[in-house]
């Protein structure tokens, strides 16, 4: 092997340099987005390292970690360097920072916002390539009592039972609910179907006594409150 290609090896580099003694001497923040991949992936191939491997493959989402966590294993595979394995690894891990920020989100049990009905449902619907409705339940005092698909669509639409919906708010006791869908287009204009199935849900429940306090459209990075724009 020549002195060239020996150099590219982590084990020749400083030891404040390489990524797992980097982690453990400086802790976690001190690595950048490529070195924690680098970590991950454990090696590169003979003309890059592994620091290098990883950037090459976040360049290709723009250093999006979002855009890396849906990328499949096949298309990771297509890297040079990196096999099935490596590729499990990446996968694997970004999953476990969607379900890590989910499981943040379900210890804020309360819902006091738009905001937070958002950061409970975008780790479950913002990065869908379809349509899902949801419906959370609360009680009295607007804690989630559950959480619950109604319906799972295509990239268009989802149909959703009204009798369904209600007769679970029964059953659990619910006294008021948020309606939630998303959008995999991006678009968060409320069609006129989302507005026809809110009327006719609100008109519903309150017929049993049930509260509708809002609407809500999900995407990636945003969404829309039907109570905030007054839609309701």
């Amino acid at each position: 092997m020549s002195i060239e290609k020996e150099n590219l090896s982590i084990k020749n580099w400083a030891e404040d340099d390489r990524p797992r003694e980097k982690l453990l001497q400086k802790g976690k923040l001190s690595l950048s987005d490529s070195e924690l991949i680098a970590i991950l992936i454990g090696s590169g191939s003979k003309n890059e390292t592994a620091v290098e491997l990883s950037k090459r493959i976040l360049a290709s989402t723009q250093n999006n970690l979002n855009a890396l966590g849906k990328l499949s294993t096949s298309q990771l595979c297509n890297f040079k360097g990196i096999g099935p394995a490596k590729a499990v690894a990446i996968v694997a891990a970004l999953e476990l920072g969607r379900r890590r920020r989910l499981e943040e989100a379900k210890e804020q049990k309360k819902i006091s916002s738009s905001s937070s009905i958002f950061e409970l449902m975008q780790p479950i619907l913002g990065e869908l390539p379809h349509e899902e409705f949801w419906i959370i339940y609360l009680n009295n005092s607007n804690k989630v009592i559950e959480q619950y698909q109604v319906s799972k669509g295509g990239i268009t639409g989802t149909l959703v039972d009204v009798r369904i919906t209600l007769k679970k708010a029964l059953e659990i006791g619910a006294v008021s609910l948020i309606l939630v869908h998303n959008h995999p287009s991006g678009n968060l204009s409320a069609s006129e179907a989302d507005k026809q199935l809110t009327k006719k849900l609100k008109n519903a429940a309150e017929s049993l006594d049930i509260k509708v306090l809002d609407h809500v459209i999900v995407t990636e990075k945003s969404y829309l409150s039907f109570a905030d724009e007054g839609m309701l």
